[in-house]
């Protein structure tokens, strides 16, 4: 009979251990490539001085005992493996040199397209490509180089294909995996792809083409999801797959891999085949969804990642995933050292890492509380989440708050419209059987879109944190201490002292999740219901922070303006919650650079009139028949046009009605001015530069004004007599922070403070707001100035 006290507890199953002594070897030749990409001229040392270290360990090595030199062994394979990573850099510097020196020209190239073909926010196709030869027109000379070719939307620049485009040529950053950026202005196709590559570019265009004939959301998605082309998904959807934490799901990466590998190993398994058979089948099976997709560096990186992440659970092993998924970083990264400067490839080793290491521990956790099969579920996009935000953070200011939930409810229809569109695409040659598995591939394509859609326009969908290494140390705390905490409460006690160690670390993590989640939640409450109750109701003109664009509100009697966009729609959205501005009755498009334009999005539907400047390109056109579609009167502007906005008049006053002095463009950009109803005398030039900004101080009465938006974001072409004429009191620079410009130039600086206006900067006092008060002018800015 038992004693109080002398129960028999019942035995636990201890987590497997993971064998992690590769991760150094990893740690080391990643190091060592990005040494040598963003310091090219190091490259040599490296490899002198790590090949000679590894020869004098290895030396010593063999004359002392191994317990007299513990370690050495191990030293040496360490440095060698850095040697071989700088002298995989330094033996492709003199060919990056060769193509350096063409920055700057206009330059005839022949290459082979190594990617597949992607639409940029310019418009433009881009691909990746290997030069075959460079030079002037008709005086080519051999060299090979990786570059970044961008042309106009066409047919055939398909993986494999020999083109030769005519255009600017621009020499990359150090670190950059491309050496040169063509802008082509011409552009041919000299070879098709041919052999395999030509089967499966077929194929994938016939898929592409059924795909579209289909309804949205999801029509265009699908491609993107079965085979990998996104061509056909729009900016709006991407951003938003972004936002939602999906985008993996949007081209060819590990998820996709490996759901194509699953998919062949539970199949075999249900008919009977061994582990072996199931093995060999699931790899022939992923290097066949490799040469449909086109076998790009990216692709090949993905796959090798995935089959390893994969094929080590499925083939029971799991404690050598991180040993095998270490040696095919080292090789990938010998093979491309530019590679360890990607995003992409930092976010697929961390993820498959994630699923190896992270994952099983956390769906240990999480089983405290939920069904085993839920908690693996959740697991997975946890695990991934965590390894992966600090790297986002990184490269990008976006962190994704809605991202594990958007995984989640995605998670059934993602191997879906995988699997059964990738049936689609190979049932080509059947018409009547591929438009079947299209649509049935079409459901989950378009559920996944509208949770894309949907959760990415949640409130505090999103943190936007300044992309860096601060962001990314912040975020990689708060991931380590999510998961000290959760994989704590699923560990099992391993002594009394580890005990009370482990249960002290819990608690300081929780400490600090407290204090985040604590503010992270003031925050959205400040952005959110109470996002106006910091806000003095006395505004009349405001200046956002956008970043490097122009985003301007001019309001009177309830009635707002909106003078341009910004680049995004995010950050001019949270400008206008946090003002509590729901409706655009004037929005003014001065010109349609990107910088200005690219915001549209976050008005669209809420915008009662529309002034623009010149539009001549397709893309623009389409923007404007976009906003009157939704609503919006749609005008084009011309000097001498006049309003009323609420209590306040505005007059348009460049450009020139039929001039063709400037062209379209910066120099036409539409100029206003706004006075009475509680606004501010105001000035708001776009882009002018110096030469339209004196023609038009002789062809308008401009007199003076108590607030002047500077030109072009404060670039140095200004004209000086127009801004002594304007007495400006108040200067305001739209700009972003730490911008490739140099906005605003110190020279512009200047010439305002001469002219005796006050600066205000985006870049440093965040947004900008100015009203009158007993005929005095009052400033708010959101940040005290450095």
């Amino acid at each position: 009979m038992s004693q109080p006290g002398n129960r028999a507890e019942e035995p636990r199953s201890l987590p497997t251990r993971r064998d992690l002594r590769l991760l150094p070897l990893v740690a080391v030749v990643w190091v060592a490539a990005l040494l040598c990409v963003f310091m090219p001229r190091c490259s040599w040392w490296v490899v002198g001085g790590c090949a000679t270290g590894a020869a004098l360990m290895a030396l010593a090595a063999r004359r002392a005992p191994a317990r007299r030199l513990p370690g050495g062994a191990l030293a040496v394979v360490l440095l060698a493996a850095m040697a071989a990573a700088g002298l995989a850099v330094a033996l492709a510097l003199p060919a990056r040199g060769q193509a350096a020196e063409w920055s700057g020209r206009v330059a005839e190239v022949t290459a082979e397209v190594t990617s597949s073909a992607s639409i940029g926010r310019d418009g433009r196709l881009w691909f990746d490509a290997q030069t075959m030869t460079i030079g002037i027109r008709d005086r080519p000379a051999a060299l090979s180089a990786p570059v970044r070719i961008g042309v106009e939307p066409g047919d055939g620049f398909d993986l494999g294909a020999q083109v030769r485009v005519v255009g600017q040529v621009q020499a990359t950053d150090a670190g950059e995996r491309s050496a040169l950026v063509i802008f082509a202005n011409e552009a041919e196709v000299v070879e098709p792809a041919s052999g395999v590559f030509a089967v499966a570019a077929g194929v994938k265009h016939s898929f592409v083409e059924r795909s579209l004939r289909l309804p949205e959301p999801g029509s265009g998605l699908l491609p993107g999801l079965a085979v990998g082309d996104t061509r056909a998904v729009s900016i709006e959807l991407n951003d938003d797959m972004r936002t939602s934490g999906l985008s993996h799901l949007t081209a060819v990466s590990g998820a996709n891999c490996a759901i194509v590998v699953g998919g062949i190993f539970w199949i075999a398994a249900l008919c009977g085949a061994g582990r072996r058979l199931r093995v060999v089948l699931s790899v022939l099976g992923l290097a066949g969804f490799v040469v449909l997709v086109t076998p790009e560096p990216s692709v090949i990186r993905a796959a090798v990642m995935a089959a390893v992440g994969m094929l080590t659970v499925l083939l029971g092993r799991p404690s050598a995933g991180a040993g095998m998924l270490s040696l095919c970083a080292v090789g990938i990264l010998l093979a491309d050292p530019w590679l360890a400067a990607t995003p992409g490839f930092a976010l697929s080793v961390a993820a498959s890492g994630a699923l190896i290491l992270l994952a099983p521990p956390l769906a240990r956790g999480f089983g405290r509380i939920m069904p085993a099969p839920v908690a693996l579920a959740l697991a997975v996009p946890f695990a991934a989440q965590l390894a992966c935000g600090p790297i986002i953070a990184l490269f990008a200011e976006q962190q994704s708050l809605i991202g594990i939930a958007a995984n989640i409810i995605a998670a059934p229809a993602a191997p879906i419209a995988t699997v059964v569109g990738l049936l689609a695409c190979l049932a080509a040659p059947l018409p009547g059987l591929a438009d079947l598995l299209a649509s049935s591939a079409w459901l989950p394509a378009a559920w996944i879109a509208t949770t894309a859609t949907t959760t990415a326009r949640l409130p505090g969908a999103q943190l936007l944190l300044p992309a860096g290494i601060g962001s990314a140390l912040l975020v990689g705390l708060v991931s380590v201490c999510i998961a000290v905490v959760v994989i704590g409460s699923g560990r099992p006690s391993r002594g009394a002292a580890a005990g009370r160690g482990g249960l002290i670390v819990q608690r300081a993590a929780a400490a600090v999740l407290i204090v985040v989640l604590s503010l992270a939640g003031a925050r959205v409450v400040l952005d959110g219901p109470l996002a106006t109750a910091t806000t003095p109701e006395g505004w009349a003109i405001a200046a956002c922070d956008v970043g490097q664009g122009d985003a301007l509100l001019v309001r009177s009697a309830t009635r707002v303006a909106l003078i341009d966009t910004g680049p995004d729609p995010k950050p001019l959205a949270a400008c206008l919650r946090s003002l509590g501005i729901g409706h655009i009755d004037l929005l003014v498009l001065t010109h349609f650079d990107l910088d200005h334009v690219g915001g549209v999005a976050a008005v669209h539907g809420r915008v009662g009139a529309v002034l623009h400047g010149p539009a001549l390109e397709e893309d623009e056109r389409r923007l404007l028949a976009e906003l009157a579609a939704s609503g919006a009167q749609v005008d084009e502007a011309w000097a001498g046009q006049r309003g009323d906005l609420g209590d306040a008049a505005w007059r348009v006053l460049w450009p020139v009605r039929g001039s063709a002095a400037f062209p379209a463009g910066n120099d036409a950009s539409v100029v206003m001015d706004f006075e009475g109803g509680g606004v501010p005398r105001s000035l708001y030039l776009g882009d002018l530069s110096a030469a339209p900004q004196r023609m038009l101080l002789r062809t308008a009465r401009l007199g003076r004004y108590d607030v002047v938006k500077v030109a072009h974001h404060g670039s140095a072409d200004q004209d000086t007599s127009l801004y002594e004429a304007v007495q400006a009191r108040v200067a305001l620079f739209s700009v972003g922070a730490d911008n490739d410009y140099g906005h605003p130039r110190i020279e512009t600086l200047d010439l305002l403070s001469a002219t005796g206006a006050q600066g205000l900067r985006t870049d440093q006092q965040g947004r900008v707001l100015l009203g009158t008060r007993d005929g005095e002018l009052q400033m708010w800015t959101e940040k005290a100035p450095p």
